[in-house]
C-alpha cells in the first residue's frame, strides 16, 4: 500500500473523487462506469480489488484472529427528478455547497469510507482486520447489490453503512414490507341492487390498516406503521367494481419480524387477500453497550432509530448507520454536501475506530 494521502489531503482527495463520481450517471442497474471508476482509484493507491458485477471491494487482513469491519456504502443514484434547477450531472459548487446527484446519497459517505479504510490500511498494529465496499442496487435493494457478495466478504464482526445521518450514529433502523392486497367482489349493474362493491369490501380492511397500533413500541422507531399508498378499482361509472387493488407500505420496529407482522395482519383481514413483495427488509438495531456505540456516545455523538430503510437490512451481522450529509436532501432537487462535511466525517469515522476493541 503506497503511503500517497497524508492526513490533510484526505478531504481534498474525497472531494475530487466525488465531483468524477457525480459526473458520471450511475442509475441503479447502471453503476458500470462508476464501479470501474472505484476500481482503479483503489488499485491506484495500492489496493488488492475484488469486483462481482458492479460491486467493488478492498481487504487489509493483517491477522485472520483479528475481528473483520466493513466500511459501506453504495455508488448507484436514483433517477433526478423534474425539478432540478441545475444539471444534475455536472457538479457545481456555489455558496460553499456541492451540488450534484449522489452528492449526499450517498457520495460524501463512499468516498470518506474510502479515505478511512485507506488511513488504516497503512497501518499494520491495529486491532482489526478491514473491507471496504462499494456496492450498487441500493436505492432499489436489488438482488445485484451488496447481496451478491456477502458470501465473498465472509462473516463479519461489525459493519459501517455509510448513509447521511449527519455524522450521527443510527442504532436502529425500521424494517420494510409492501404488501400488494385485493378484495373480490361481483359486478353488477350500478342503478340497480346487483353486485358486490369490492371498493366497499376494501374499505374495512382500510380502515383497519388506518386505525390498528401493533402493541409493541420502540424507544427508539416507535410504532409499527402502516400506510395504505396505492389503490385501484373500477373502470366505468355504471358497473360496480368486482375487483379492488391496493398496497400497503409497513415499517416494523424491532419487536417484529416482517414475517410475525404480515401473520398479524393477514389473521386481521375481513375481506382481503395480502401478498407480501418481500418479507426479507427486516428491522436492524445494535446494542447500546456495543463498543463502537459506547465510543460514539463518549465523543458527543447521538444515538437514533432511522425511519429510512438501507443496505444495513441485507447485511446479517451488527451494524451501524452513520453517515456525512443530510437525509432530508435525499432524492431532492438540487441535492448537494457540504465539503466540510466530508471533512467531518472522515475525522470522525478514524476517531471512531482508531483503538476499538471489539474482542
Amino acid at each position: 500500500m503506497k503511503d500517497s494521502l497524508c492526513p490533510d489531503r484526505k478531504p481534498q482527495a474525497a472531494i475530487g473523487l466525488l465531483c468524477r463520481l457525480i459526473a458520471t450517471p450511475s442509475l441503479s442497474r447502471e453503476e458500470d462506469q462508476t464501479a470501474g471508476m472505484i476500481e482503479s482509484y483503489l488499485k491506484e493507491q495500492g489496493c488488492t480489488v475484488f469486483r462481482k458485477g458492479n460491486n467493488v471491494w478492498a481487504q487489509s487482513i493483517i491477522d485472520d484472529r483479528l475481528p473483520v469491519i466493513l466500511l459501506n456504502s453504495h455508488h448507484d443514484t436514483v433517477k433526478p427528478v423534474a425539478s432540478w434547477t441545475r444539471d444534475p450531472f455536472t457538479p457545481t459548487v456555489e455558496n460553499g455547497r456541492l451540488y450534484g446527484l449522489g452528492s449526499n446519497d450517498a457520495g460524501a459517505s463512499l468516498v470518506s469510507l474510502m479515505m478511512t479504510f485507506l488511513h488504516f490500511a497503512k497501518q499494520k498494529d491495529r486491532n482489526c482486520n478491514l473491507i471496504y465496499a462499494a456496492t450498487a442496487e441500493e436505492e432499489i435493494t436489488g438482488k445485484n447489490g451488496i447481496a451478491l457478495i456477502l458470501d465473498d466478504l465472509g462473516p463479519l464482526d461489525l459493519a459501517i453503512v455509510g448513509e447521511p445521518t449527519q455524522m450521527q450514529m443510527a442504532v436502529a433502523e425500521k424494517g420494510l414490507m409492501v404488501l400488494d392486497c385485493e378484495t373480490a367482489g361481483k359486478t353488477g349493474h350500478a342503478a340497480r341492487n346487483e353486485g358486490v362493491n369490492a371498493i366497499y369490501l376494501a374499505m374495512d380492511d382500510i380502515e383497519w390498516f388506518r386505525t390498528f397500533r401493533f402493541p409493541d413500541t420502540s424507544p427508539l422507531l416507535g410504532d409499527v406503521k402502516m400506510t395504505v399508498s396505492v389503490i385501484n378499482a373500477g373502470y366505468q361509472h355504471n358497473v360496480v367494481p368486482d375487483s379492488c387493488k391496493y398496497a400497503v407500505d409497513v415499517r416494523t420496529n424491532e419487536h417484529y419480524k416482517n414475517t410475525d407482522a404480515l401473520a398479524i395482519i393477514r389473521g386481521c383481514m375481513k375481506n382481503s387477500a395480502v401478498t407480501p413483495r418481500s418479507t426479507h427488509i427486516n428491522s436492524s438495531s445494535i446494542p447500546m453497550e456495543h463498543p463502537l456505540v459506547q465510543r460514539g456516545l463518549s465523543m458527543g455523538l447521538t444515538a437514533f432509530g432511522s425511519p429510512t430503510t438501507s443496505d444495513q437490512a441485507r447485511i446479517p451481522y451488527t451494524s451501524v448507520k452513520i453517515g456525512p450529509g443530510d437525509s432530508a436532501r435525499s432524492h431532492t432537487a438540487d441535492e448537494y454536501i457540504v465539503p466540510d462535511e466530508i471533512r467531518q466525517g472522515i475525522e470522525t469515522y478514524i476517531r471512531l475506530l482508531t483503538g476499538l476493541l471489539l474482542k
